[in-house]
């Protein structure tokens, strides 16, 4: 029997929830969004998972890396395709959030994304923290000339 596992990740903690081929939830937990802990829970269950399902988010790349070199059959999910199949749910919480994502694992309607490699991420970090420091810079310089401009005598 198959045993899929849904992970709604937040910055401090995340809720994990896990459910068996037939639906009905196995296991609930609140864990620390930190890769050795969710690695752990995992190992703790006594069984292992057809899918674990993460939702793209700033945290997913790091935990889906990591969880993937462990060797977790993890997927990451597109985020619209996730908002949408949970628009009829009536309470929107963690938990919940963790219980739809466990059963579209155990369903098979989810649209994995590509995760983008560590090379690309870093690569993109070092773009955006380049366009900011060009962005304040220009800023800075319109800002001096902007004070300035009342004491040029032409």
């Amino acid at each position: 029997m198959g045993h899929y596992a849904g992970i709604d990740v937040s910055l401090e903690s995340s809720s994990v929830c896990v459910v068996d081929a037939s639906g009905k939830i196995v296991r609930e937990s609140k864990v620390a969004s930190e890769p050795a802990a969710l690695i752990g829970w995992f190992a703790s269950l006594g069984f292992t998972l057809e899918r674990i399902g993460l939702e793209a988010g700033p945290l997913s790349q790091w935990l889906y890396a990591a969880m993937g070199q462990e060797g977790l059959a993890i997927e990451l999910l597109e985020t619209r395709h996730v908002r949408d199949a949970f628009k009829a749910m009536p309470v929107k919480t963690d938990r919940n959030d963790a219980r739809g994502i466990a059963q579209l694992m155990r369903l098979g309607w989810f649209r994995p994304v590509h995760c983008k490699s560590l090379a690309a991420q870093e690569v993109r970090a070092v773009l955006t923290a380049r366009k900011l420091v060009q962005s304040k810079l220009r800023d800075v310089e319109n800002s001096v000339r902007g004070i300035l401009r009342g004491f040029v005598t032409l």
